[in-house]
């Protein structure tokens, strides 16, 4: 169904590199660049009028950051895995990722844990590891009094390569609740399940005061492993 879809946009004009085509919906990563017009969307409907079409403006942002940081991390055809997941976050990286199999020609593998790798020829190995997650473990090390680190600076497990599509993107951004949410179907559920420590809590605390802090405070940590 995916080649189907990803086809057919191609055949009404829309750049298919800049859509992401799931099971049971297609994503708009850039209005602009897809070249999705409504009047396009209208001849979609009309041969999959099962399949929505999604623009969700803070997919496009979420989109947007994740592709500053793929472009440096893939490579044409390369083969890369991640553990399915039907969470918002598992959802989101292979949104992200998905049209890479266009835009680079990759192959994506998935399996049900990371044991499923094992006979794979995947090199790379894709993480639902986001921006919160990582500002999160830096406050939980300074709170211990342990050396500053990044978790995202964690390259290898069992010989594969880690790579992080979501680690410029906030946590409340992969969990918007909106109207034109990509994620909606799974808010309620995800919620039930994070629980909140200090790291956290301290984290929304400087948000109120200091805007982008999360930003500010990944790259304050770049800058100090650079130096």
């Amino acid at each position: 169904m995916t080649r189907k879809i990803a086809r057919f946009l191609q055949k009404i004009g829309v750049d298919n590199r800049f859509v992401s085509i799931l099971p049971d919906q297609v994503l708009v990563n850039n209005v602009r660049f897809s070249r999705f017009s409504r009047a396009k969307e209208d001849l979609f409907r009309e041969s999959f009028p099962e399949v929505p079409v999604v623009r969700s403006k803070m997919f496009q942002h979420l989109a947007t950051r994740a592709s500053r940081y793929l472009k440096n991390e893939l490579k044409p055809r390369e083969n890369v895995f991640l553990v399915k997941d039907d969470s918002c976050a598992g959802l989101t990286l292979y949104a992200v990722l998905e049209p890479y199999t266009r835009k680079y020609g990759i192959n994506i593998f998935q399996g049900e844990s990371w044991d499923d790798i094992k006979g794979l020829e995947v090199g790379k190995v894709a993480l639902p590891f986001d921006l919160d997650s990582e500002v999160e473990n830096l406050l939980e090390k300074m709170l211990g009094g342990d050396k500053i680190s990044l978790k995202s600076d964690e390259k290898y497990q069992d010989g594969y390569e880690l790579i992080y599509p979501l680690i410029n993107v906030p946590h409340s951004w992969i969990h918007s609740g909106g109207e034109d949410s990509f994620c909606k179907k799974k808010i309620s559920d995800d919620s039930q399940n994070i629980s909140f420590d200090l790291p956290h809590e301290m984290v929304e605390f400087f948000s109120t005061f200091i805007p982008d802090v999360r930003e500010k405070m990944y790259k304050s940590a770049l800058f100090l492993r650079e130096k």
